[in-house]
Order: C-alpha cells, then sequence, then structure tokens
C-alpha cells in the first residue's frame, strides 16, 4: 500500500510538473497557422494521417454537437475520441475515448515527448501542442472516430491539419473579432476555412448571406453542402420530444439528455451528420441514436447540479449564447425569482452578453474566476447599473455561491454563468470530492 501511495504521489507530481510547463505556452499568445502544428505530427510520423475524424467549428453548440455524436456512435460499438476545449475542472478533460478522460501518466508522457522534439526557434502555442498531443493519443489508442472541436476560427486553427469523414459548422455569430474580423461574412470565412475539398459540410447556420458564403465555398470545393432547416427539418414536439425529418431518416420520438431549446436545433445538426456518416459506410442503428441521444454527458450545459433551491451552472460566454440560455431559462424552468451569480472573461462582448440576461434576474451577485483573463466584477457591476441591476460582489466564486444560497427559498433558481471557467470553479465548489480543483 506504501508503494502504491508512492507511485500516485510520483504519477501526479509528473503529470503536474508537465502540465505547468505546457501552461507556461500561454505567454506565447494566440498565433494562427498550421506549420508548428504539422512539424510536431511530423516528427511523430504523421499520426494525424491515418484516422477518420469528424471537425466541427462555430460560435455555439460545439461542444453539445460533439458530445452528441459522440454518444451515439459509442453506443454504435465504436472507439471513440474527443477533443474539445476548455475544460472545466481539470487539463484531462480536453482528451476522452468513449467518455473516458486521458489517465495522467499518459498526458504527461505525450507533453514531455513533444517538449522534446518543439523548435526554440518556432515555439507552439498551448492550442497548438494540445492539439498535437490530442492527435497522437488518438491514434496510439486506435480509436475508430476522433470528434475535433476547431479551438478559434477554422481556416488557421491549429485542428485544421487533419482531413475529415465530414466537416460541420454549427452556427455562427460575432465573436473574436480582433482575429476573426470584423463583420459575420469575415468571421464565416475563417470558420468556412475547415471545408475541405469532395468533403461534405453539416450546418446549422441561419443567416442568408452566410449561407451563401459557404455554398460558394463547397461549391468550389466540390463539397456536398447539407443545412439544417433546408436539406432537413426538425420540431420540438409538445411532448418535449425531438421531431426530425431527414435525407431519409424519421424520427417523431426522440429524448434528448440535453436542456435547453437551442439543443433541439444542435440534435438535429447532429443527425444529419450521422445520416452523412451511414452513406460513408458506418453502421448506426435507429437504437442508437435513440439510446445515444437520451444519454447524454455534457457537463456546464444547462446542468442542475443541486435543487431546493435549483442551482443551474451554464457556459454561456457571448450574446448569442446567453440570448438562447435566457430563452431556455424564461420557457422551460419554474421558479419564483432567479438569482444570478456573473462571471465574464474581460474580453468577451460584457455589456450585449449582461443586456441578454440581466432582465431575467430578480437578484445579481458579479464575481470572478481564478483565471488571469477574468474581468473585474467591479467592473461588471458598473456596467450593469445601465440595465438597472447594480447587484453586489462577491468573491471568491465559492463565497458567491453561499451568498446566492443564503439569498434563496426552494422555489428559487440559482444560474451560474457568464463563463466555462466560472461553471467549472463552481462545480469545484459544489462538489469538491469529484471535481477537486486541479492546483497547477
Amino acid at each position: 500500500m506504501v508503494s502504491q501511495a508512492k507511485d500516485i504521489e510520483r504519477e501526479n507530481f509528473f503529470y503536474k510538473e508537465s502540465v505547468s510547463w505546457l501552461y507556461s505556452l500561454q505567454k506565447f499568445g494566440i498565433k494562427f497557422g498550421l506549420s508548428k502544428t504539422s512539424n510536431l505530427l511530423k516528427a511523430f510520423g504523421n499520426p494525424h494521417l491515418a484516422q477518420r475524424y469528424i471537425h466541427i467549428a462555430g460560435t455555439n453548440g460545439k461542444g453539445s454537437v460533439g458530445a452528441m455524436l459522440e454518444s451515439v456512435l459509442i453506443k454504435s460499438g465504436l472507439k471513440v475520441g474527443l477533443y474539445s476545449s476548455p475544460h472545466l475542472v481539470s487539463f484531462s478533460e480536453r482528451f476522452r475515448i468513449n467518455r473516458e478522460f486521458i489517465k495522467k501518466d499518459q498526458a504527461a508522457s505525450i507533453i514531455m515527448e513533444l517538449k522534446e522534439v518543439i523548435s526554440k526557434k518556432e515555439p507552439p502555442t498551448f492550442f497548438e501542442l494540445t492539439t498535437a498531443m490530442a492527435l497522437i493519443y488518438f491514434f496510439r489508442e486506435d480509436v475508430d472516430v476522433g470528434i475535433i472541436e476547431v479551438g478559434m476560427g477554422g481556416r488557421l486553427d491549429a485542428t485544421n491539419v487533419i482531413y475529415s469523414m465530414v466537416s460541420i459548422i454549427t452556427n455562427i455569430a460575432l465573436e473574436h473579432q480582433e482575429f476573426l474580423g470584423n463583420n459575420i461574412i469575415d468571421i464565416a470565412k475563417e470558420k468556412g476555412g475547415i471545408i475541405k475539398e469532395g468533403v461534405d459540410l453539416a450546418t446549422g447556420v441561419t443567416q442568408p448571406s452566410v449561407v451563401s458564403l459557404l455554398e460558394s465555398l463547397c461549391k468550389k470545393k466540390d463539397a456536398p453542402f447539407w443545412r439544417v432547416g433546408r436539406s432537413v427539418q426538425y420540431r420540438r414536439l409538445p411532448s418535449g420530444l425531438l421531431g426530425y425529418y431527414g435525407l431519409r431518416d424519421r424520427y417523431t420520438d426522440i429524448e434528448l439528455g440535453l436542456q435547453g431549446r437551442f439543443q433541439y436545433r444542435n440534435a438535429a445538426l447532429a443527425l444529419l451528420t450521422l445520416e452523412i456518416l451511414k452513406r460513408k459506410g458506418l453502421f448506426i442503428s435507429d437504437e442508437a441514436v435513440r439510446a445515444g441521444l437520451e444519454d447524454l454527458i455534457w457537463p456546464g450545459r444547462l446542468e442542475e447540479v443541486s435543487s431546493n433551491p435549483t442551482i443551474i451552472l451554464d457556459g454561456a460566454h457571448n450574446p448569442s449564447a446567453m440570448r438562447s440560455l435566457a430563452d431556455s431559462i424564461g420557457r422551460d424552468f419554474d421558479f419564483k425569482k432567479l438569482i444570478l451569480i456573473l462571471g465574464i472573461m474581460e474580453d468577451k462582448d460584457i455589456k450585449n452578453i449582461l443586456k441578454e440576461i440581466l432582465p431575467l434576474a430578480n437578484r445579481v451577485i458579479y464575481t470572478r474566476p481564478t483565471y488571469y483573463r477574468a474581468a473585474d466584477p467591479q467592473y461588471l457591476m458598473d456596467l450593469a447599473r445601465e440595465f438597472g441591476k447594480a447587484g453586489e460582489v462577491h468573491l471568491p466564486i465559492k463565497a458567491a455561491i453561499d451568498r446566492a444560497v443564503n439569498l434563496a427559498d426552494k422555489r428559487d433558481l440559482i444560474l451560474v454563468t457568464g463563463s466555462l471557467f466560472t461553471v467549472g470553479e463552481a462545480k469545484s465548489c459544489l462538489d469538491p470530492v469529484r471535481y477537486p480543483s486541479e492546483d497547477i
């Protein structure tokens, strides 16, 4: 037992040391381009060229669509890798195979191997190295399909080194304008950069100008174009079930395991993608579809973590996501008062995020996660005065949650939102045994 404890201690030390070094790459910021990721992978024999992938870009919903596809494909008997970002609590969450996170010793080992081959003249960014890490891990574990979520944009995102079976663009809204462009068309061009020669694109975009752009990009690359709302239709039925009317598939009894009205469109996009994958030879039964969409695990998205009072966590971090969240909270939840806990990153469109959610709140508590990009909660509260919701400031997040619980009665709803970093820290506060904070 003593020997086993020492082994665990050594493993934890090795993991923390490796991930700490990896976090140090954040000093190189965000740099677009594929050459550094390609060079890293070349040193490992280009493992990404031997795998099957699904590539997902978009403003919101990437993780939810990825989790839906993951769940159905697992139910179909496949070994499925999912690479997503950011993580909520533990770095290892970014890399999972059949819902199991990468083991700490595996993560540390791959990081150290990558460290040995990086060029000091061309140091990679944090995201470039984690992307290479995911592709190496999925190759070594011989996954049947790897689901890869774009970090930012698409065209020059590190993930765009892969050649996918199908490309997905969930939706497009204004975000990261300093990197992707000042208008919706410029942003759409960047996200449309994941479209590959001859590879199907499935999308949930709605804006006519964006639809036209993506169609033209697909035409230039001879890539079949499929869109929710035109190629396939869906409805949220009075029963709460999903009705889907697809290329060939028809369902009127799909139960979704994720809450939120916005998830119905995400599910329709996932179902469209599954139909495309069937055409490419994957066997996916109706039973796998139903079971997969019902048995969903995607933390931090309208996730109920407590009752009496009800506490909901949601990582909405831009105006579009916050608008969808506010709609779902207002229409699908029964509560007397809404007590809002807000922590937002300083580089986000804070004013419009506040505009979407504040009218719904009865009380507001401003806070911040322990992360260098987090906005000062006093600044949030000052901005909120314009909307008549000054509220109060409580730090750290645990104090904000304690204050909200003290204010609430059993019929009230506490909503923690504004950032996945805020949600992740809240999970650690509310359930420190299952979600211990990673002290790195």
